[in-house]
């Protein structure tokens, strides 16, 4: 609708998808590749100038570079030359060009974490209830926690372990950084067991056993924020760090 408004007006414009991986954790696959499809269909039809891939970093911006892997490359893909590239095998494309992992596993980990999102079977426009249980106040994500069976919590720690089994398979991914891409899905995938787990914890009806749980995952998270400094520094400058892990220990709190 707007590329065809520009059109009409005479005025030249790109179309600017984004690979969905902002308020995720481990991204949005399907959708992902919805919105730059889609976006490199309607340029083409109306006449766009340019196509700009677009990655954000909302609310501290959790996800793991590697992470947008999968949207990078597809974004190239279908920029560069949609008929080819339209039903390209993602996970084959993602794995070889973005990962350089001839064996392919490092595609399918990036592709199937970045469906998890749709895993627990709440649709939360632009990020993922998995995001959500980690950022919401208590109170408000308790209400949400309850619309949610606990088989539908197991069934996704199942699809979090099923989806990062793959990575101890992965040959050479990106040669110098294979051991950071490694770490960075090993934490990604622990970040959503712990989302997972504080789902379980505001269900839980024994105030006893909430109480030990609650204790349990407070002690894991300064972990985790431990180790989000590390993988944070390992690729990145400072600036943001601080409001970013803010938004943990205000969790953690």
């Amino acid at each position: 609708a707007h590329g065809a408004q520009f059109a009409d007006a005479g005025l030249p414009f790109y179309v600017c998808p984004g690979t969905s991986r902002w308020c995720s954790i481990a991204g949005r696959t399907d959708n992902a590749l919805g919105n730059l499809l889609s976006a490199a269909e309607a340029g083409l039809r109306h006449g766009a100038c340019g196509y700009l891939n677009t990655d954000w970093g909302d609310r501290g911006h959790w996800q793991m570079l590697p992470v947008s892997y999968l949207g990078f490359a597809m974004g190239a893909a279908f920029s560069w030359c949609l008929e080819t590239n339209r039903d390209a095998d993602v996970r084959a494309v993602v794995s070889r060009f973005a990962f350089e992992d001839s064996s392919g596993t490092m595609g399918q980990v990036a592709y199937e974490m970045g469906n998890l999102y749709q895993a627990l079977g709440i649709p939360i426009g632009n990020g993922s209830a998995l995001f959500w249980a980690l950022q919401w106040p208590e109170d408000r994500f308790i209400i949400r926690s309850h619309s949610v069976s606990p088989e539908a919590v197991h069934a996704t720690l199942d699809a979090i372990e099923a989806a990062i089994a793959p990575l101890e398979n992965a040959t050479t991914p990106r040669g110098g950084d294979a051991d950071l891409i490694r770490c960075e899905f090993r934490f990604t995938a622990r970040l959503l067991r712990h989302a997972c787990f504080r789902i379980l914890m505001a269900q839980e009806s024994d105030a006893t056993r909430q109480a030990a749980t609650k204790a349990a995952l407070a002690v894991e998270l300064e972990a985790l924020i431990d180790e989000y400094r590390a993988l944070w520094l390992a690729r990145n400058r400072p600036g943001g760090l601080q409001d970013s892990v803010a938004r943990f220990e205000e969790l953690l709190a």
